[in-house]
């Protein structure tokens, strides 16, 4: 994947962060969402992540992957040093 790509998924992955903070505050109450690698999936999906990696990728298996490099994220040493959207675009593109 070319770096216009990795950057528009992870500018995608901002906007969903945005949009998931939203959805905690408004739906949720201000409750956190356990939940969310399945949101952020269906809304990566649904805002057009297959067309931006060139194939698609179904939600499902989209939020595994999320939950499972979120966890390798908050324990990795050293910790990585860009923020979570670029972590993950950086993995989507290397992976899937």
């Amino acid at each position: 994947m070319t770096e216009d790509r990795v950057a528009s998924v992870e500018a995608l992955f901002v906007r969903a962060q945005e949009a998931h903070h939203e959805f905690e505050a408004t739906e949720l109450n201000g409750v956190y969402d356990d939940e969310w690698p399945r949101w952020y999936a269906e809304y990566a999906v649904e805002n057009g992540l297959g067309r931006l990696v060139g194939h698609a990728i179904a939600s499902d298996r989209l939020g595994q992957f999320l939950a499972d490099s979120y966890a390798e994220f908050e324990v990795a040493e050293p910790k990585p040093s860009e923020p979570w959207p670029a972590y993950i675009a950086g993995r989507i593109a290397a992976e899937l």
